[in-house]
């Protein structure tokens, strides 16, 4: 098994892991009812993608 020859700093170990970090998703407004939604994906409010009603909204 690999086993550091050195000890690791913890500066060093910790700048490593600095970018586990969630990131925010990319939201768009949607043009029929202007709520925030996920890009390339039917609408939870309306129903519509691409202009056209694809699940019928309650």
């Amino acid at each position: 098994m690999a086993v550091p020859k050195r000890k690791m700093s913890k500066s060093r170990r910790d700048k490593r892991r600095a970018n586990w970090k969630l990131t925010v998703p990319g939201l768009i407004e949607c043009p029929q009812c202007h709520q925030m939604k996920m890009p390339h994906r039917v609408c939870p409010e309306c129903g519509f993608y691409k202009g056209k009603e694809v699940v019928a909204a309650e």
